[in-house]
């Protein structure tokens, strides 16, 4: 009995051990490709040279030319608000809240897929050339905001009017 039990703990023994190493590989492959271990509003923010004044936040516009949105996050009286910025196909530079008047209560927001921002709860798409243009329903709920040198301004007051399309945390 004593062999048979040995015998079979040494055939499991590299398949066990193919198992972790396969797990590690794994996550160092989402590490390494962003999938998995993403980064937090503030360090995307940190890294991407934004500037928050005690009126608004400055977004270079240098981190929007390549047309990928920057998510960012904003606390406001008890609430954390998110948003993001990009600069769309046709060359414009917008922002909208990371919500909508629809799915905002899933608290899931948007993603980007090429050039459509598409909503995590229910997955509808939206051109970027839309983002700010259209309101309501499903698409992204519009931030103001200006273009103020090198940089997106937009005022910590207009951040702060979306409240209500954050009622929980955000997992």
């Amino acid at each position: 009995m004593t062999k048979t039990s040995n015998g079979a703990r040494g055939k499991r023994l590299p398949i066990v051990a193919a198992l972790i190493l396969a797990g590690i590989a794994t996550i160092g492959a989402a590490a390494m490709f962003g999938t998995g271990c993403s980064k937090s509003p503030a360090d995307v923010a940190r890294e991407a040279g934004v500037i928050e004044t005690a009126d608004a936040v400055k977004i270079p516009l240098s981190v929007l030319e390549s047309g990928k949105a920057i998510f960012l996050a904003a606390d406001m009286d008890g609430k954390r608000i998110h948003y993001f910025a990009l600069k769309s196909s046709d060359g414009v530079f917008r922002a909208a809240y990371d919500a909508c008047d629809v799915c905002f209560r899933s608290n899931k927001g948007y993603r980007q897929e090429g050039d459509l921002m598409v909503c995590n709860n229910c997955g509808q798409m939206f051109p970027s050339v839309k983002v700010n243009v259209l309101k309501g329903g499903c698409n992204p709920a519009p931030l103001v905001r200006t273009v103020d040198g090198d940089h997106l301004l937009i005022q910590k007051k207009d951040i702060a009017a979306g409240s209500s399309y954050f009622v929980g945390q955000r997992s």
